[in-house]
């Protein structure tokens, strides 16, 4: 078992009147490994200028974590089959909507990784599609949550 650890910190603007409910929902996400992270509601649920559109989201935090997760299984698997990956960029896209109990959720998160290869050791489109379905399959991330995950390879 492993134990991970966050701090959310937001503290009232002197200024704010707060039960109007107009006031900042700019905080801060504090981490063991000393990082500060300035975050906010997403403007899309909270209009401007009472989120911080500079801030990261929960929204965006949960679609980077969960292509973050994918990332790494993928690439501990590449290296155990001898492909020297290069880059991985991932223009991950998660959609908000009613879920089948009517309630707003993340109900979908693409993954769309494009990854570059060095070497003579090349991956097909199939053995590429294999590495891709074993790290979701190990993602912990993607094991925890019931928003439906894809992946669509970009080659």
């Amino acid at each position: 078992m492993s134990e991970y650890f966050a701090k959310v910190k937001w503290v009232r603007a002197s200024d704010a009147l707060y039960v109007d409910n107009q006031y900042s929902r700019g905080h801060e996400w504090i981490f063991d490994g000393g990082i500060t992270v300035p975050a906010s509601s997403s403007p899309h649920v909270v209009p401007l200028p009472y989120s911080v559109a500079a801030n990261v989201d929960p929204e965006e935090a949960f679609v980077a974590s969960l292509s973050s997760c994918h990332m790494l299984f993928f690439l501990s698997i590449a290296a155990k089959r001898q492909y020297v990956v290069d880059t991985y960029i991932d223009d991950a896209v998660g959609i908000m909507a009613k879920d089948s109990e009517g309630r707003m959720s993340m109900t979908l998160v693409t993954l769309k990784p494009f990854v570059q290869f060095s070497g003579d050791k090349q991956p097909t489109l199939e053995q590429l599609e294999k590495m891709h379905h074993q790290a979701h399959e190990q993602c912990f991330i993607a094991n925890s949550v019931k928003t439906q995950v894809v992946t669509e390879i970009v080659v």
